[in-house]
């Protein structure tokens, strides 16, 4: 059985008005609007890329320090470690850990072929440590690029939450494809109550958690709940 690992869960407690917003801010986004979004979910996210190039998020350089996993699932030292880091950007967290870690190579994948393709243009990017292809993780079989249980790690780092809730069930099932048995899922990302939930402006609420930003990127705040709901299915998966 494959464990998974979630970090910075914890529901932020609100202030009076904040508590005041949320309770006014109910109208959720029209049926057709939604369809709309959940069709056009990768343009919109090649569209941001587009527009911010590799200059929008910083380079994560806390993600061993985070996930004790990344160190710990090495059985002696030296040993050659492989990752799946699906829903890599522009390579922000792949490349710190490839320049950590000279025993590690890692399949990366993600939703938006211009990402893809800013990673393959990484003065960093070297085809014999990674591997990178586009990849829909709802949709496509991640068993067209990467071997079965062949994997120690897969990181799902600020991935889930622009994945509609409904189908993000389809996405653990994928990753646990390529997932040695009794290795670990390393899961972070946004919580309820997080302040980038509070700067939805009205008009923007797809349903319960889940707001499309203006860009048309869509965004789910988790509770701790949600993620042992995800553990307890696992044990069906493996």
């Amino acid at each position: 059985m494959a464990s998974f690992q979630r970090k910075g869960l914890q529901a932020r407690i609100l202030s009076t008005e904040e508590e005041e917003k949320l309770k006014r801010d109910q109208a959720l986004v029209s049926a057709f609007k939604q369809q709309k979004l959940e069709k056009e979910a990768q343009k919109n996210w090649d569209l941001f890329y587009k527009r911010n190039s590799t200059n929008f998020f910083k380079d994560r350089h806390w993600t061993t320090r985070e996930f004790e996993e990344l160190r710990s699932c090495r059985e002696y030292e030296g040993q050659k470690l492989t990752l799946l880091e699906a829903g890599c950007g522009v390579g922000n967290c792949l490349f710190p850990l490839l320049e950590e870690d000279l025993n590690l190579f890692a399949y990366a994948c993600d939703f938006s072929p211009r990402a893809v393709d800013y990673v393959k243009q990484h003065p960093l990017y070297n085809a014999e440590r990674c591997k990178v292809f586009q990849c829909d993780l709802t949709r496509d079989n991640l068993l067209d690029h990467v071997p079965p249980e062949s994997v120690d790690a897969v990181t799902l780092i600020f991935v889930l939450s622009a994945v509609h809730p409904e189908k993000m069930r389809l996405v653990l099932l994928n990753v646990y494809k390529v997932l040695k048995p009794g290795r670990s899922v390393l899961f972070r990302d946004y919580g309820l109550n997080d302040h980038a939930m509070l700067r939805f402006k009205a008009g923007s609420k797809l349903g319960e958690n889940f707001y499309v930003r203006q860009d048309g990127t869509r965004s789910y705040f988790f509770t701790d709940g949600v993620c042992r709901s995800h553990q307890r299915c696992q044990s069906s998966w493996d």
